[in-house]
């Protein structure tokens, strides 16, 4: 008897005992649940950003901005917002899209009697390899300046003239693979997306490692290159993931061994080759001599060089690639657009020496073109948010409170029709004074963005966009071929997720 009540009795505990965790657990859910539902009526209704408009789910929570950013639908998504509720929207509980020109002056701008501009939302921008701040990832105010202004000399219009026998160089290459190909087989369909991110890839490679990629030579991508475009995909996944505070723990954790290697490898590939550069004491016009003169003046570290080579070779090649697909696409698509401008070079230039940077500079419908391009194309169609400062700021004439996230989305304003006169139109003509487009608000466009970190590379993209493109239609008829004719029908991952672009090319001249 004595044995079976003291069953009995440990029967009972265990059951009292599974029932206070049965408790635990279900007080633990039911105060997690009214938290959340407390939350949410408070962010809705009593919040400090309750007065913009937005998705009501969207300003609850996250998980829709999430999940349109994770599946590459986050530009047509934002977009879609503010079709609906207009130039300012409420995309998260705490982030504020913007399609209003004034935004980039308040977001972006220089902010004259404040601590400082409104710092960049580290929830976007990450960190280089070897922890040293580049111009664009975690680097304060005084430190960027004093960078940018080492390698502003490098990129101003004056050293870029001093490249055009290395931009010429690189265009003929193109020219070449593009003239054995259309000898060998006129009906060769070719990958323009390729073609064009071989040549500024070759490029920047040459300016940036005083040696190039031979990827034009090869006519292949070279593994390192290949690495870039693999990673960017994952790392916009992985900077919609950190909308959650549980993830922005786990993430060094979670993260693929694989591509954080292949990120390292990446990184140390550029740093290799700055060491190279160093080493080898040329003379040649490139970003390092002219970087070299000014190092000791504004102390810029070895470690500096590096993770800002790093970001050269993406930001100064990738996005002009890009850019150039987009303009040929739209071009393709407006043959009488395509007309125009190929009148204009053809008619302009009797030679191919006759192309420079100088006389491309005064071609007026190029340079409406690729405006347009950029308008309907912009190569990074997402905003760069912004996080305001504890004191809060004013944007757009209302005060916003601190801790706010803030961005300008740059392809939900350039297709927005409260900004620009038929903006799903390609309409080089906007640019150039045409009345019919009187309205449209032209301080909305900053493809390069705006302010004090603006692109350092905007000069060097334009001379890169104006001569590539230029050649190329003077030299060849395009015709898009049929499996590229919803081209432009992308998603995007931070940058456009591009297919190929396939194009026929017909020599006009003894080639």
């Amino acid at each position: 008897m004595a044995d079976e009540r003291k069953s009995s009795t440990g029967l009972v505990a265990v059951l009292l005992g599974r029932l206070d965790i049965v408790t635990a657990v279900s007080s633990a859910l039911v105060v997690f649940v009214v938290y959340i539902f407390g939350r949410a009526i408070y962010d809705l209704y009593f919040g400090p950003l309750r007065k913009y408009p937005g998705p009501k789910l969207a300003a609850v929570s996250r998980f829709p901005f999430f999940w349109a950013a994770y599946n590459g639908d986050i530009h047509t998504w934002v977009s879609a917002q503010h079709a609906k509720y207009g130039k300012v929207v409420r995309i998260t509980p705490t982030d504020l899209s913007y399609i209003d020109g004034q935004a980039w002056k308040d977001v972006y701008g220089h902010r004259i009697g404040t601590t400082g501009n409104i710092p960049k939302d580290p929830k976007f921008y990450g960190s280089a390899p070897n922890g040293v701040p580049s111009l664009v990832h975690g680097i304060d105010d005084p430190a960027h300046s004093r960078v940018r202004k080492i390698f502003a000399n490098a990129f101003s219009d004056k050293a870029l003239k001093e490249q055009e026998v290395l931009f010429k160089t690189y265009v003929d290459m193109l020219f070449g693979v593009l003239k054995q190909g259309t000898k060998k087989d006129p009906s060769k369909a070719f990958n323009m997306v390729n073609l064009y991110n071989f040549t500024t890839f070759d490029i920047m490679g040459k300016l940036t490692f005083g040696e190039d990629l031979k990827l034009l030579e090869k006519n292949e991508y070279d593994p390192w290159v290949a690495v870039i475009f693999q990673g960017v995909k994952e790392n916009s996944r992985a900077r919609a993931m950190r909308n959650f505070p549980l993830f922005i723990t786990l993430e060094p954790y979670i993260s693929g061994e694989a591509m954080n290697k292949k990120r390292i490898a990446h990184f140390n590939y550029s740093a290799d080759r700055v060491d190279h550069r160093l080493a080898a004491k040329s003379d040649q016009p490139d970003i390092w001599n002219l970087v070299m003169r000014q190092k000791e003046r504004y102390g810029l570290s070895v470690g500096e060089m590096h993770s800002n080579a790093s970001l050269f070779m993406l930001a100064g090649t990738e996005t002009t690639a890009t850019l150039l697909s987009g303009v040929t696409f739209h071009l393709l698509k407006n043959p009488d657009k395509l007309a125009k401008l190929t009148t204009e070079i053809r008619t302009a230039f009797a030679t191919e020496e006759d192309i420079t940077i100088e006389s491309l500079a005064q071609l007026k419908y190029l340079h409406g073109c690729l405006e347009e391009g950029l308008r309907m194309y912009p190569p990074v169609p997402v905003g760069f948010p912004r996080t305001v400062p504890a004191e809060g700021a004013t944007i757009c004439g209302d005060f916003i409170p601190g801790g706010t996230s803030v961005c300008l989305s740059q392809w939900a304003a350039y297709e927005s029709e409260l900004n620009f006169t038929s903006p799903k139109a390609f309409m080089p003509e906007r640019w150039l004074d045409d009345e019919r487009f009187a309205g449209d608000d032209k301080s909305v466009f900053q493809p390069f963005s705006y302010g004090p970190r603006n692109c350092l590379g905007k000069n060097l993209a334009y001379h890169e966009m104006r001569i590539i493109l230029a050649t190329v239609l003077w030299q060849f008829d395009l015709e898009l071929c049929p499996e590229s004719t919803a081209w432009a029908d992308q998603k995007v991952y931070t940058l456009w997720d591009k297919p190929p672009l396939m194009c026929t090319l017909h020599p006009i001249r003894d080639v």
